[in-house]
């Protein structure tokens, strides 16, 4: 039995999950046991992964990102700089907010901040005056060449507890799921 599946696999009321996330002082295991304890009749497995990806995500973004931080900068406004560095070329407001998997008036919020900064900057469409491009300026593309290669070795500090195969086996994974959720959220949501 996989530990994803919620069913005993060594001995009653116990998975590969709680024996693995016990030896390693994983807190969803808890959560699980005592959901079990509570609900034995429910099939936990789902909760054994969004639990996981959930509790990490929130590690990770509570680590705040070191060479970000020392640049004074967060992480949605480095996704911003990034994708103008990566796309090369100018981006109106929606196609950042699209890029960055940000709300509007959040990336209007980033934007304001990262033009004072000097590191964006903002010019109005000849055809149509509702629509702005904005693009890096030269501090900023500057900024993003010093901080991405700081940030992926962070990144692989991070993630050096796991062996090279099995961070590409995640990044399998993970891939996988994401796409498909990517593919069937709004049916989901419906």
């Amino acid at each position: 039995m996989t530990p994803t599946q919620g069913r005993p696999t060594d001995g009653p009321g116990t998975t590969e999950g709680d024996v693995m996330g016990a030896s390693h002082g994983d807190t969803v295991a808890a959560v699980v046991g005592q959901w079990r304890t509570v609900h034995p009749e429910l099939d936990t497995g789902p909760m054994e992964i969004i639990g996981r990806v959930n509790r990490c995500a929130a590690l990770l973004q509570q680590a705040e990102d070191a060479p970000l931080r020392r640049a004074g900068l967060s992480r949605p406004e480095f996704d911003l700089l990034g994708a103008l560095r990566r796309t090369g070329h100018e981006l109106t407001p929606s196609e950042l907010a699209r890029e960055t998997f940000s709300s509007g008036a959040a990336v209007t919020k980033r934007l304001k901040q990262l033009t004072e900064r000097g590191l964006v900057e903002r010019r109005g469409d000849t055809r149509d005056r509702r629509v702005a491009h904005v693009r890096l300026t030269d501090s900023g593309r500057a900024l993003v060449d010093v901080i991405l290669p700081e940030q992926l070795a962070y990144e692989s500090a991070v993630l050096e507890v796991l062996d090279p195969p099995s961070q590409g086996e995640l990044a399998t994974l993970l891939a996988e799921l994401l796409g498909r959720l990517e593919g069937r959220m709004g049916a989901l949501r419906a």
